[in-house]
């Protein structure tokens, strides 16, 4: 295509917000996708089911993040190469990563299937919904490679500045998610295993789907030249992306997930209560992470085409949209979270889940624009290839909702687990917020339109 990509021309703030608003609705249909199991389980089935499927969502929620994080590093490579105009090393890079991560997902099936069992019970799961929670992961572990191959593909869709693409495409999946959902749950009566085999279906036809329409998008993309399927220095600059992006995409999850033994001693209704509230944190933060998204390749684009001043442009506009959202979340959270958390529990749900998820909410719900601008600052950083410093910052954030939940639980009750995520994510913001004022990300770019062709 020859025509200026809209992420390059215009407004910036303006580009941002209309590219990054099909991202935000898209994830949101993904945490839905997600969220519906425990609705449904909740609901239909009762508090230990819900509880089983929320041991496990901290654990497939990591892998979801690798995922969403292994493409979205990944595709910055893609996104420089189209700002940079050169198509054939832009297919290759698609290529190759489709191909590594296609590996990489096998590979971690293969752990889950086997190692699931155990992380559990490392985790000190309550033995009531112990043999629930096992079932369910390894039924989720099967279509493990359908969800990483969505994502990369998703990313990618993103990164071409086609993240309308990737929208209606979850909008097919969570609707089709829903109806097998209630059909196994409700109908056949297979309770958590129904959710799980509803999961992994509709999951395998959104990335058949996804990639017959990739496939197709590329030809739009002319070549003198047949593109490489695999370029091993387009890998390793990739990697090098990718691999912080992981980081910073899984922190919410892997902290959810270190987290879990200290949220378990308080028992099983507690944890049903905090499942609710972190499934709804998940969907709240979803704003916030597709801005910081949608940052990364408005940055990858811009620098390929060697137009840094609207990278920092877009950036300062950011600001306007996260704070935008996080008013709306505060008050989401403060006068509706009745409605919410009922939708999670039905009639019989104990007082201590009740109060445990309303607590969690109405605490987390004034902090969210903290996550929004680390997201956003994160995300330029990425785009450019700055990655290792934001990369740290992403484990200290990790390393000190981790201790501070550990620690701090056990003596003064459960909320230190959710009054450890803001300081968490204040502390994040201001390392990566000072890099950024360092100005260095501008010269990491691997990819302009004045440099020699890579890979």
């Amino acid at each position: 295509m020859n025509k200026k990509q809209k992420l390059l021309t215009g407004i910036p703030g303006r580009s941002l917000f209309f590219f990054a608003m099909p991202m935000i609705l898209g994830n949101l249909f993904q945490q839905f996708y997600n969220m519906v199991d425990s609705m449904i389980v909740g609901r239909y089935v009762g508090e230990d089911a819900l509880a089983a499927v929320g041991a496990s969502y901290s654990f497939t929620n990591v892998f979801i993040m690798i995922a969403i994080g292994g493409g979205i590093g990944a595709s910055v490579l893609t996104s420089q190469y189209l700002g940079a105009e050169k198509h054939l090393e832009m297919k290759t890079s698609i290529y190759t990563f489709l191909i590594t991560f296609s590996v990489l997902s096998t590979l971690l099936a293969v752990f889950g299937l086997y190692c699931n069992p155990q992380i559990l019970s490392a985790l000190g799961t309550p033995t009531n919904i112990y043999e629930d929670a096992v079932r369910y992961l390894q039924l989720y572990f099967l279509g493990l490679p359908f969800m990483f191959m969505y994502n990369i593909l998703a990313a990618n869709f993103n990164a071409l500045g086609k993240s309308g693409i990737p929208l209606a495409l979850l909008i097919f999946s969570s609707i089709l998610n829903i109806f097998l959902d209630l059909l196994l749950v409700i109908h056949f009566d297979r309770g958590v295993e129904g959710v799980a085999i509803a999961t992994v279906i509709a999951q395998g036809v959104s990335a058949m789907l996804s990639f017959l329409l990739l496939i197709f998008l590329l030809h739009g993309y002319p070549t003198q030249k047949c593109p490489r399927l695999f370029d091993f220095s387009i890998l390793l600059h990739g990697t090098t992306i990718a691999i912080p992006s992981i980081v910073q995409q899984s922190i919410v999850s892997i902290g959810m997930l270190l987290t879990q033994s200290s949220v378990n001693q308080f028992g099983s209704s507690a944890l049903a209560g905090y499942t609710a509230g972190m499934r709804l944190e998940s969907i709240a933060i979803v704003p916030m992470i597709g801005t910081g998204n949608a940052m990364s390749t408005f940055t990858a684009q811009n620098l390929g085409a060697n137009q840094p001043e609207r990278v920092q442009q877009g950036y300062r506009s950011s600001y306007g949209i996260i704070v935008g959202f996080a008013i709306f979340l505060l008050l989401i959270c403060q006068f509706f979270y009745r409605p919410i958390l009922s939708a999670f529990m039905d009639t019989n749900a104990s007082v201590v889940a009740y109060t445990t998820g309303a607590a969690y909410l109405r605490f987390i719900g004034w902090f969210f624009c903290l996550i929004g601008f680390k997201a956003t600052t994160d995300g330029v950083l990425r785009g450019s290839g700055d990655v290792m410093v934001y990369m740290v910052a992403n484990l200290i954030n990790l390393g000190l909702r981790v201790s501070v939940a550990r620690i701090c639980s056990p003596i003064w009750g459960i909320q230190m687990i959710w009054y450890a995520v803001p300081l968490g994510w204040c502390v994040n913001y201001l390392i990566s917020l000072f890099r950024y004022r360092t100005g260095h990300w501008q010269e990491k770019a691997f990819v302009t339109r004045k440099q020699s062709t890579a890979g």
